[in-house]
């Protein structure tokens, strides 16, 4: 049974599951050098995807397709053909027209390659839930587990998934939507602005503001005010409230009017915060700590409420599992007994958990076997530009030529990850003994100052670095440098002392492996800096082509190749 999902909108793309088996998931931002988030503008494209990992049109038995914006129904436009067409989906999450968001939301049919097909649409919000859940060791296991899914759109919903699968829904822990926390950065900081949102508008700035609340201190009086604000503005029994909780259900920003009621809130708490001589920088630290614990309570208080106080394991899925101080308190409460969150927990992960649900047929979900490098791969690189070398280099002297020319290389090599994180497939690795060094990246990829860089580690010396330092090979969890180690890998560190680490064994990425464990034998360090190899706005480089295009670095490694520029100095 070969069942494709379709994620059309944000961060749109294809995957493709042969019975139980991911056989790809490809991002359209991935392909050729790509904006970040595309959509899938044109269905056709879907057909030269298919046929390069061997697939006809005619092999898929299922089309799915991921629901969008909308109380009752999405509406997707793009082109099939070149022709323009409209496709109606499922809504944004589960209601009373359609409760169980294990089932269709839709049925509908799309002409690709010039061939009619019929597709089955299921709520957006359980493309996040069924990516999580099949994909974690607690599916493979056979446990049941709890499912928070929050993303931009929505507000935190939790789900029970039993041990066969079955899917029961259980509301909200609070009724705020994702968007909540780039949104407050319209009001303080750096990216404040007088045109507010109407809808979401910037996706990227969730990211820069969790770096930048590291220069400020969170201040109880003004958490104290945020809480009070919340109250009155969404949990108050008062006809502003129930107007807000008639109107807004948490069906995406533009299915309904959220932003303008978060923006109301936001207003209220700018004219307190005013008064108070409270920086902007320590303002929107705040924020950051009354979300999480916001967050904590709504969602432990709900599990204890609905299912007892056994602790519990629990997957997070939605752009908000991207945030890894949130998933290290929530990993770290005596509720939640184990916790995963998948490398793909935004949109990029939907295709996979549409076709998840496409392949269970309301039978419950199951377990699939994947891994993290089923993107596309890399494309040849015929001409080499004027004033670079090649010569054959295997990972290990790629590792002694990083330490002793201290120079950053881009590494490109097999199928990308699955993801917005690079984790070794496409990334940008050098020496983290230099503080200076995070200041030469951040420069080199058009990022503020004060934008950390992530470490990557040998899995078995991360307990001496980090603390924890359990093995986190997706770059989701929050670690602590231990003192020791500060003066020795600075340019890891983010700017309150803690770090977004990934370990890396063996089975991981051999070829990672063997760079880094090379690096240690010569250095004494186990860690290497790592940031994502990419034009600034733009998804992971296709080819090693583009990374000496870009040109910001002089060393680019791509499968046992080195391109090395020739008038390098530094």
């Amino acid at each position: 049974m070969i069942t494709a999902g379709l994620k059309l909108t944000q961060s749109g793309g294809i995957a493709l599951l042969n019975d139980d088996r991911l056989e790809f998931n490809i991002e359209m931002q991935k392909l050729a050098n790509g904006s970040r988030y595309s959509n899938v503008d044109e269905l056709d494209d879907l057909v030269t995807i298919t046929s390069t990992f061997g697939y006809q049109l005619g092999d898929i038995d299922t089309w799915a397709v991921d629901g969008w914006d909308g109380a009752t129904e999405g509406r997707v436009s793009l082109l099939s053909g070149g022709k323009p067409t409209e496709l109606v989906v499922a809504s944004y999450r589960e209601t009373e027209r359609v409760p169980d968001p294990g089932l269709p939301g839709h049925r509908g049919d799309l002409v690709i390659g010039g061939r009619t097909m019929d597709y089955v649409s299921y709520v957006h919000v359980a493309g996040h839930l069924a990516s999580a859940y099949c994909t974690s060791p607690f599916a493979r296991r056979g446990e049941p587990s709890m499912v928070l899914v929050w993303d931009g759109g929505c507000f935190p919903r939790l789900y029970c998934v039993d041990a066969d699968g079955r899917i029961e829904p259980g509301g909200e822990a609070f009724p705020l939507i994702g968007h909540t926390y780039s949104m407050a950065s319209q009001y303080w900081g750096p990216f404040k602005r007088p045109n507010k949102s109407t809808h979401v508008d910037d996706l990227a700035v969730a990211g820069k503001m969790m770096a930048y609340i590291a220069l400020g201190t969170p201040r109880d009086d003004i958490k104290k005010v945020f809480r009070e604000s919340f109250h009155e503005h969404f949990e108050a029994d008062s006809p502003r409230v129930r107007a807000y909780r008639q109107k807004i259900i948490g069906c995406g920003s533009t299915g309904e009017n959220s932003h303008a009621y978060v923006h109301e809130f936001l207003t209220a708490v700018q004219k307190v915060t005013s008064g108070l001589g409270a920086t902007d920088v320590d303002v929107l630290a705040t924020v950051h700590v009354f979300l999480e614990e916001l967050l904590i309570e709504g969602v432990t208080s709900k599990i204890r409420a609905w299912k007892g106080s056994t602790p519990w394991n629990l997957c997070f899925a939605g752009g908000c599992a991207l945030n890894i101080k949130w998933n290290s308190a929530l990993r770290a409460h005596p509720m939640i007994k184990a916790m995963w969150v998948p490398p793909f927990p935004d949109d990029s992960g939907v295709a996979i958990g549409t076709a998840c649900l496409a392949a269970a047929d309301g039978q419950g979900l199951r377990p699939i076997e994947w891994g993290t490098r089923l993107g596309p791969g890399l494309e040849p690189t015929r001409d080499v530009p004027r004033g670079w070398t090649v010569s054959q280099c295997g990972p290990e002297e790629l590792a002694r030529i990083l330490h002793t020319t201290g120079q950053a290389a881009v590494v490109l090599n097999g199928r990308a990850e699955l993801g917005p994180r690079a984790l070794g497939g496409r990334s940008i690795i050098a020496p983290a003994t230099e503080e200076s060094m995070k200041k030469l990246l951040n420069d080199a990829k058009d990022r503020e100052h004060y934008r950390p860089v992530a470490p990557i580690c040998l899995e078995e010396h991360a307990p001496t670095v980090f603390d924890p330092g359990t093995p986190d090979p997706y770059m989701l969890f929050e670690h602590w440098v231990r003192p020791e180690w500060i003066d020795r890998v600075p340019a890891i560190m983010h700017l309150d002392g803690t770090a977004r680490l990934q370990t890396v064994n063996e089975g991981d990425d051999p070829n990672l492996h063997a760079i880094l464990r090379e690096y240690h034998r010569i250095s004494g360090i186990p860690v290497l800096c790592n940031t994502s190899a990419n034009y600034n706005g733009h998804s992971f480089f296709p080819d090693a082509a583009s990374a000496m295009e870009w040109g910001r670095l002089d060393l680019v490694w791509s499968e046992g190749v080195l391109y090395r520029r020739e008038d390098s100095t530094r």
